[in-house]
Formats: structure tokens, sequence, C-alpha cells
């Protein structure tokens, strides 16, 4: 017979045969961490998602997309939606262009 199988036979218990002690604790709670960690990043996600997506909080409040942060593209934006009118429009974009050189 195997060393170990006679150490294992003569021992059977752990600790001083006192039973498996507070091993199987860490483990438990281990898995349970992990557990807890994948379903606040995936309520995170389904939260993100029923609020229309990943948007920046400016973005969001302002009513506009993520990727209007430039003024040029704001002023487009609002000349699109009728806010302002075309003569407005150029003039303010030629502004905003010669204020940018």
């Amino acid at each position: 017979m195997h060393p170990l199988m006679i150490t294992a036979a003569a021992h059977p218990g752990w600790q001083d045969h006192d039973g498996p002690g507070w091993w199987a604790v860490f483990p438990i709670t281990f898995g349970l961490l992990w557990m807890a960690m994948i379903g606040f990043v995936a309520f995170q996600l389904v939260k993100r998602r029923r609020r229309g997506g990943w948007r920046f909080p400016q973005a969001a409040a302002a009513g506009g997309s993520a990727n209007a942060t430039r003024p040029e593209d704001l002023l487009a934006e609002r000349f699109a939606r009728g806010e302002v009118d075309e003569d407005e429009f150029h003039s303010r974009m030629s502004a905003l262009r010669a204020e940018r050189e």
C-alpha cells in the first residue's frame, strides 16, 4: 500500500481528529465574493442599457449626443433642429472658425 494511503487511514480527521475545521469557509467566501462582483457588473450593464447606452453625463443632460462636444457640432445640431436659421448659422460658424484660428 502507498504510504500516503496508510497515513490517511491512520489519521482520518483533520487538525487532531476534530473534523475539517474552518477550511471550507474561505473557498465559499471567495466564491460568493466573485459572484457578487460579477452580479454587480451585470447589474450596471443592464442599468446602462436601459438608460439608453453609454452617453456622457454632460451630453445626456443637454439632450445631445456624446459626439457633439465641439461648438461647431452643437451649432450644426441646432441648425438641423430648426432652432437657428441659415443666416445665423453661417454667421456663427464663421465666428467660431475665426475664433479658432
